[in-house]
């Protein structure tokens, strides 16, 4: 398990997780909304998240089922974490604001089917 840390653009929230692959299992996801966000998310356990600083200054999305919730920060707009729908245990950690994460070592970096997720089917 590697501890990482995290925050937004602007350092009004930061944040601590434990990664159980530290940075392979970084993904993005075609669903309605994180297509349009396009931030590739890194797997973290969601009982392990911790915000450090700026728990008030986060704001929350919601939609749907609102098992998803997108944390974005109130001042810069950045989006730094969500817990999952597809698992509510885990958290995808935005790879972008993990400290000392390049996205560009990542090539290509792998899609996650959200657009047919199994609790949009009736």
């Amino acid at each position: 398990m590697t501890q990482l840390n995290a925050s937004c653009h602007c350092g009004a929230v930061e944040l601590t997780a434990e990664f159980p692959d530290g940075l392979s299992s970084a993904a993005r996801c075609d669903c309605s909304f994180c297509k349009r966000r396009g931030a590739a998310a890194v797997t973290a356990v969601a009982a392990s998240l911790i915000v450090l600083k700026g728990s008030e200054n986060l704001s929350l999305y919601t939609w749907g089922s609102h098992t998803a919730k997108h944390y974005f920060c109130k001042t810069c707009g950045i989006y730094t974490h969500h817990q999952r729908r597809s698992d509510p245990n885990e958290c995808g950690v935005n790879l972008g604001c993990i400290e000392g994460a390049d996205p560009r070592t990542h090539g290509d970096i792998p899609w996650h089917d959200g657009i047919n997720h199994p609790s949009d089917r009736t």
